[in-house]
C-alpha cells in the first residue's frame, strides 16, 4: 500500500480578514453586507439605545439573522453553513444550527471525550461510532461529531467503514468513486482522502465502491497498517459503522481503533442487544468509551 500522504491545513488561510479586524461592523463590511454609510447609522443608533453593533443593524434592517449569524461564526473561527447551502445535509446541524440542542449535545459529546482521552494518557484517538441495530444515528453522530472537533481546529478524519450502505459522501456532497474499499483492496491511495472545503481541518475518507466481500476487507492488515499511518497526521479519527447486530464489520473497526462509542436510540434500541455488544466490544480488545443515548 502506498504511504499516505496529506498536507495540514493552513491555519491562517482565509482567515487573514477576521485576525486583523474581528469586529461584527467590519466583517460585515468586508463581506459587503454594510456600506460606510450603514455602518455611521448603525452607530448612531447604538449610542441612541446601548445595543450591540449587530442588535442594531437588524433593527434598522440592513443584515438578515443569517448574516449576523455568519459574521459572529466568522469572529470566532466557527464554520457556519447558511441554511441555503444545499449541497451539504441538513444533518449537519453542528454546522447549520449552532445554537440547536442537538448542536450543544455534540459539543458537549466531545468535550466528554477529550476529557477521556486526556486523563487516560490515549496517544491514538481514534473512536469507532457503534450501535447495534439499523436507524440508530451512528451517520449523523460521526459527521456532527467530525464537524465539532474540526471547529476546534483539530485535524479530523472521518472514515466510511459502513462498506455495505455507506452515506457520509452524500452527507458532505463529495464523490466516492475512490474510498475505503479501494484503498484496502490496494487499488487506492492518499488521494481517496477528501478535504471538506467549508472546515478547513476536516478530511473524509468516503465508503466508495460497495465491495463484494466488505467483512474480509476490514479484517485484513491493511486496516491496521492504514491507522498506523494515519495516526501522525489527524488529532482525531472517526469511523461510521454498519449495525453491529446485522455483520461484525463494526467489531472489526471498533477493534482496530481500539475505541468505540456505543449509541442507542429511546423507544427503538433493546438493552439486552447494547450489553451484548458492550460485552463482545471487550472480548475483543476494544474499549468502550461511553455509551450514547439518541433521544431524537
Amino acid at each position: 500500500m502506498d504511504a499516505l500522504e496529506t498536507d495540514r491545513p493552513n491555519e491562517g488561510a482565509g482567515r487573514t480578514a477576521t485576525r486583523q479586524d474581528r469586529r461584527i461592523g467590519s466583517i460585515l463590511a468586508q463581506s459587503g453586507k454594510l456600506s460606510g454609510a450603514d455602518i455611521r447609522r448603525v452607530l448612531e443608533l447604538q449610542q441612541v439605545e446601548g445595543s450591540r453593533f449587530g442588535e442594531a443593524a437588524l433593527r434598522l434592517g440592513l443584515i438578515s439573522t443569517d448574516d449576523l449569524l455568519t459574521a459572529i461564526a466568522k469572529q470566532y473561527d466557527l464554520p457556519y453553513l447558511l441554511p441555503d447551502c444545499e449541497r451539504l445535509s441538513g444533518e449537519l446541524v453542528v454546522a447549520r444550527e449552532p445554537f440547536h440542542r442537538c448542536a450543544e449535545e455534540m459539543r458537549a459529546l466531545r468535550t466528554q471525550l477529550q476529557i477521556r482521552w486526556s486523563a487516560g494518557a490515549t496517544q491514538r484517538r481514534m473512536l469507532a461510532i457503534v450501535s447495534p441495530g439499523p436507524r440508530e444515528g451512528r451517520t449523523y453522530v460521526a459527521a456532527n461529531l467530525a464537524v465539532a472537533f474540526s471547529q476546534l481546529g483539530e485535524r479530523t478524519l472521518l472514515i466510511d467503514a459502513d462498506l455495505r450502505r455507506p452515506r457520509q459522501h452524500r452527507i458532505f456532497d463529495v464523490a466516492d468513486r475512490m474510498g475505503l474499499s479501494a484503498v484496502l483492496s490496494g487499488r487506492g491511495d492518499h488521494t481517496a482522502l477528501v478535504q471538506i472545503p467549508r472546515f478547513g481541518n476536516l478530511w473524509l475518507l468516503p465508503g466508495g465502491a460497495r465491495p463484494p466481500n466488505p467483512m474480509e476487507l476490514l479484517s485484513r492488515d491493511a486496516l491496521g497498517s492504514l491507522l498506523d499511518q494515519l495516526q501522525s497526521k489527524f488529532d482525531v479519527v472517526l469511523f461510521d459503522t454498519p449495525p453491529a447486530k446485522l455483520c461484525a464489520d463494526a467489531k472489526s473497526v471498533a477493534f482496530r481503533a481500539g475505541n468505540a462509542l456505543v449509541l442507542t436510540r429511546k423507544g427503538h434500541t433493546r438493552l439486552s442487544d447494547t450489553t451484548s455488544l458492550i460485552g463482545e466490544l471487550g472480548e475483543m480488545g476494544a474499549r468502550t468509551v461511553g455509551t450514547l443515548l439518541n433521544a431524537f
